[in-house]
This record gives structure tokens, C-alpha cells and sequence, in this order.
């Protein structure tokens, strides 16, 4: 099969995500074309944005070709229009008007990559990119269309404006609907029948417990068990409160807190304690060396709208590589993890759950953790969303055919 891939990230810049996940493992059999997301008019114009993104933005004044081979079967497309900045209109049925031709313009970028790549038909899988690829199901006619659904966008001001309104509507019009949590399904049942739990994953080829991983440079890892976190630090998933209770009331506890800082993290009290270090984000092939030695990793998130029902992709990775786990108590992770990882709600929880952490820790548990973890490999999700396509295209095909049966029939 032949599969375009719409999303909200960007591929091959070290960071890891469901849909990259995906993309990746299907390559090993299938062609498959990542569409990075488009350039705006007021990123285009402005100096902001990281250096993939600028990357993009000099390409295109360049007028270089947008299509480029990442590795066997797996193609990356920058696409070469820039699209207008509208998600300001505060009306969403004028935004609507506007957002279509967003839509045609980067509907026009794929159509001219898909055919380069002599795609006749092709499976398209969005992965939460509920404007800018709002119409493509109708501009690009693939031969399924399916909608990812692996994380809760809606509770950010952003998404919220239009996406109340428009996101449901997009998964209703998709032939699948395909969720990384259970919560989402539930969700996604609603609006869509043909809405299936999927899970998520982790490269475990690189996250691999029995593999010797040296100490990095700048871990810091001394006599004191230390406490640790990888993944971006965004004020409105993790808690930055409850980080620092636990700190103070554990001197004697060093952490370490890897990831992008929003204002919020870079403006806390965190950074005046002297039992808490931070280090800048990590490249996806760096971060298993840190989990291999840290004496427990911790999630200490929110519990909002954002973050009660996702499917953190970390938990997977702590677990490949043998870790214990301590986390905050959501649907996800006592629907999933809750065998294999510490759970809890407030301070004095974690608190007792890392000292329970810390003291059952064992060789033979550290291996019943990583193979735990193999089950949510990128090629074991792979083939759960192939399942789903290919029974959702014998269906069609028995319908066409009892359609055309009936038609024929009806001539006679």
C-alpha cells in the first residue's frame, strides 16, 4: 500500500511522536510520503520558529523542491506554498471559508508530490491536523481516510477556538478513526462508529535495556538516588507544584529534569532549589542513556482535560529500558500500567510510591518491565492499524460489489 501522512510535527528532528512512529515502521513494507506541516504567512514573514522550520522557510525562498527520500520506501515533503494565517477569525464559519483555501493550496503541494511518486491510490492518515487538512479527504480522494486521534489539542486556546466546532465534524467524514488511548475512543465513538483503540509506542529498537549505555557527561549522577523526568516541560501537563513539594520534603532525593521549558517551568521556584538540575530537550537516540541511570523516573502530571485520558509515550520508553516508574494517577495508567508502574494523585503519594520504587527495584523486575514494554512497539501498532484498513477495505469492497449485484439486477 501507499500511505501520505498529514501532521502537526515535523519528521526527522529528533523528537518522536505516534504518527512518526507509524510512518517509520510502515516503511519497512510499504511507500510512504510524511507531509510536514505547512509554513504560514506570518511564520514565513517573521524571524521565529525552530531551525527545521527555518530550514523550510529558506527553501522555499530558494524555490528548492519540497520532495526529498529520507530513507528506503519513506519520503519527506516541505511543501513549497506558503498558506495564510487565519486561525485569529474569531467567527468559525468565516474562518471556515478561508481555512478551504488553505486547504487547496496545501492540497496542491501533496497532489504534485503523490503524483512524482506515481501513487495512484493511497491510504491518507491525519494525525491531528484538524484545519489546515479539514477538506483533504475531499481534494485529495484517497482511497481510505483516517483520522489519529492521540492526543487531547482542545484543551489549548488554539485548538479550542475552531476545533470544538470543527474537529468532530472531521471525524465523522473519515472512513477511520483510530485512537492512542481509550479515553479518546470513547470519545471518538460518538461521532464516528468505525473508531478503534490502538494504542501507542516507543522505538524500541533504541530504547533496549540490555545494551550498555555510559554515563552522560552532564548526567550528574552521584551517591543520592536520583529522580528523573524527560519530556517537554509544559506548565500545562506537568506540575510544577507538586514537583517542588516533593523536592523539599526529600533533600535528601536529587532530580533531574530533561526537556524544552515553557515560561512557566523557566520562571519557578524549581530553578532555586539546589537538589533540582535542568538540562536542555535531548535527541530521541541520546535519551536512553539518562532513563539507564536514573534510580526512578517520574511523570508528575496535571490532571486536567489535557492530560486525563492521553497515552504518554515516555511511560513505554522508562519501562523498555528496566526503569521504575512513578506517575500520576490518570485513566490511561491505571487502565494500562497500572501493574508495572507506582501510581499517585498528591506529594505524600509519591513520595511513599518512589521510596517503594527505590526499594523493590531487581534485575528480575527490571526484565519483566522491558518485555512488558515490547508489546507497544511501532511495528506491533503498525500492524493493529493495518488490521483495521484492511478489514475496513474488504467491507467496502463486499458493499461495492453487493452494490453493483443490486444495480445490474435492477437493469435486467
Amino acid at each position: 500500500m501507499n500511505f501520505v501522512f498529514v501532521s502537526l510535527q515535523r519528521i526527522n528532528t529528533g523528537r518522536e511522536s505516534t504518527s512518526i512512529g507509524l510512518a517509520k515502521a510502515l516503511s519497512k513494507e510499504h511507500a510512504v510520503l510524511y507531509v510536514n506541516p505547512p509554513i504560514d504567512r506570518r511564520t514565513y514573514l517573521s524571524k521565529q520558529g525552530d531551525v527545521y522550520t527555518k530550514r523550510h522557510i529558506q527553501d522555499i525562498r530558494a524555490g528548492k523542491p519540497g520532495l526529498s527520500e529520507l530513507s528506503a520506501n519513506l519520503w519527506i515533503l516541505n511543501p513549497e506554498k506558503v498558506i495564510e494565517s487565519v486561525n485569529w477569525i474569531p467567527s468559525t464559519p468565516i474562518f471556515s471559508l478561508f481555512n478551504k483555501f488553505n486547504n487547496r493550496t496545501f492540497a496542491s503541494s501533496i497532489k504534485k508530490a503523490v503524483g512524482e511518486l506515481k501513487f495512484e491510490s493511497f491510504v491518507l492518515i491525519n494525525d491531528k491536523d484538524m484545519f489546515r487538512s479539514f477538506y483533504l479527504k475531499e481534494l485529495l480522494k484517497p482511497s481510505i481516510a483516517v483520522y489519529l486521534d492521540r492526543d487531547y489539542t482542545l484543551g489549548f486556546d488554539y485548538w479550542k477556538r475552531h476545533g470544538n466546532s470543527l474537529e468532530p465534524k472531521l471525524m465523522k467524514k473519515q472512513d477511520l478513526v483510530v485512537c492512542n488511548s481509550l479515553d479518546f475512543t470513547k470519545r471518538a465513538l460518538k461521532y464516528n462508529p468505525a473508531s478503534f483503540y490502538i494504542g501507542n509506542g516507543a522505538n524500541l529498537e533504541i530504547f533496549d535495556h540490555e545494551k550498555t549505555w555510559a554515563v552522560p557527561d552532564d548526567l550528574g549522577k552521584g551517591e543520592r538516588p536520583l529522580i528523573g523526568y524527560i519530556g517537554a516541560l509544559n506548565s500545562m501537563r506537568i506540575d510544577i507544584k507538586l514537583i517542588e513539594k516533593i523536592a523539599m520534603k526529600r533533600k535528601d532525593w536529587d532530580f533531574l529534569m530533561i526537556g524544552e521549558e515553557d515560561h512557566e517551568f523557566r520562571m519557578s521556584a524549581l530553578h532555586n532549589m539546589e537538589n533540582i538540575r535542568f538540562l536542555p530537550k535531548k535527541h530521541t537516540n541520546d535519551i536512553p542513556a539518562y532513563v539507564k541511570h536514573f534510580d526512578v523516573c517520574i511523570n508528575p502530571q496535571l490532571i486536567n482535560e489535557i492530560t486525563i485520558g492521553n497515552f504518554p509515550m515516555k511511560i513505554i520508553e522508562y519501562l523498555a529500558m528496566g526503569r521504575p516508574v512513578v506517575a500520576t494517577e490518570t485513566n490511561t495508567m491505571k487502565e494500562v500500567f497500572s501493574e508495572v508502574t507506582y501510581l499517585s494523585k498528591d506529594t505524600e503519594g509519591y513520595i511513599a510510591a518512589i521510596e517503594r520504587a527505590l526499594a523493590e527495584d531487581t534485575k528480575e523486575i527490571q526484565k519483566l518491565r522491558s518485555l512488558f514494554a515490547r508489546r507497544y512497539s511501532w511495528k506491533a501498532l503498525s500492524s493493529i492499524l493495518l488490521s483495521h484498513i484492511e478489514e475496513f477495505a474488504k467491507n467496502e469492497s463486499r458493499t461495492l460489489n453487493h452494490d453493483l449485484v443490486v444495480k445490474l439486477a435492477e437493469r435486467r
